[in-house]
């Protein structure tokens, strides 16, 4: 007999050695480019200028085969806790840690692409249990995106943002959290932008990196370093962003290699995160070898490259221009997350009620990864001021 689809069941992610062996033998028969012509000694971050470089990917690619510890990674997640259910017919893989702080408010942070859950791993646990006696508590509540991690692939379109928003709202009426806080960056800023704007009733405030505001707002007023801002922005769009279009519009030509190359989706993801976090010259001068591929393998073990390249084309550019969140809001813009850094008076266009702006000195579009103890930090006080303007 089939069981009912709210039944919320734990989960082990084990894949099999003989998988790991395969990747492996993948990795030792990799078929290589020349290195790139625009070649410079590092440190230079314009090593990095026709993409990820030769000798970076062939250190990278060593490792993997022969230290990475892909184990490790599966322990962390069974001692976080993992579940799945099923929502509108598409299973729901989540993290789910309980405080043991009887103040503790309900959680959901929402990841974004080329991220995965393995961003948050290093967060959950001071945010369930802070080491200070004072700091906000949550129970925390990670799920992976349709069609991410041990997340189902959908075989229909239609899971687009507005509808991954209704089935956290369902996943955590679920867990028995009628009332929570949402958080996100990235697709998991838009998805936490629509928590808020949709579902009042629920959503007690939202904290993100990613504030998106309406489209055609005027410059007028900006100081010069906000008018700076929304310069990088346009040109990251118009000049940086050919991956996001082509995975809005393509995303299966895309997914083959993604999927059957492991050197492939590893360069596609490690482009990201060396142009997107805040560093001088490479990634892991912020983010370590292993947390990246933590990443990068949970998209492979789990075949997901093409399906999490749909969300593209399921969601880009697609946050309604209407849409407002009246619920108490605190926003953090880091300052190398080229992607969405605006100003607060376009912010407020959007989220009516914002309790907390932070403008960090350092950071990228990985926070939890590059920074996670002022992450941590700053989501509990950001949290803390959305709590206290619902008293």
């Amino acid at each position: 007999m089939p069981r009912p689809s709210s039944d919320v069941q734990a989960f082990e992610a084990r894949v099999s050695d003989a998988e790991l062996d395969d990747l492996r033998a993948r990795l030792a028969a990799a078929r290589l480019p020349e290195a790139e012509t625009v070649y410079r000694p590092a440190p230079d971050p314009r090593r990095w200028d026709q993409g990820v470089p030769l000798a970076d990917l062939v250190d990278l690619v060593d490792y993997w085969r022969t230290e990475y510890d892909w184990r490790a990674f599966e322990k962390r997640l069974d001692r976080i806790g993992q579940f799945r259910t099923t929502i509108d017919g598409l299973g729901i893989h989540f993290l789910h840690r309980r405080s043991p702080r009887a103040d503790a408010t309900p959680l959901i942070m929402t990841h974004g692409w080329p991220g995965s859950i393995a961003e948050f791993i290093d967060v959950v646990d001071e945010l369930a249990d802070p080491k200070d006696a004072d700091a906000q508590a949550f129970h925390v509540v990670v799920p992976s995106l349709p069609g991410f991690g041990y997340s189902d692939k959908p075989t229909t379109t239609g899971w687009g943002i507005e509808k991954i928003a209704a089935a956290w709202v369902e996943l955590m009426g679920r867990l028995g959290y009628s009332n929570f806080l949402a958080h996100g960056g990235d697709f998991g800023g838009g998805i936490t932008t629509i928590l808020g704007g949709r579902f009042p009733a629920h959503v007690l405030g939202v904290h993100t990196t990613f504030a998106e505001p309406p489209p055609g707002l005027t410059t007028d007023g900006l100081t010069e370093v906000e008018r700076q801002w929304t310069e990088e922005t346009r040109d990251f769009w118009l000049h940086h962003a050919a991956y996001a279009k082509q995975q809005a519009t393509r995303p299966q030509t895309i997914g083959y290699s993604l999927v059957d190359s492991p050197v492939g989706l590893l360069a596609w993801i490690l482009d990201k995160f060396a142009e997107w976090s805040d560093t001088e010259d490479s990634p892991f001068e912020t983010i370590s070898r292993d947390r990246i591929l933590d990443d990068v393998t949970l998209y492979w073990l789990t075949r997901t490259g093409a399906s999490a390249a749909r969300l593209y084309y399921e969601s880009h550019n697609s946050l309604d221009p209407e849409l407002r969140v009246d619920v108490p809001s605190a926003i953090t813009m880091y300052p190398r997350d080229m992607e969405n850094r605006i100003p607060r008076a376009w912010a407020q266009e959007r989220f009516r009620q914002i309790v907390r702006w932070t403008l960090p000195e350092s950071g990228g579009h990985f926070p939890s990864l590059e920074l996670p103890e002022y992450f941590a930090k700053d989501l509990q006080e950001g949290l803390a001021a959305v709590l206290a303007a619902n008293r």
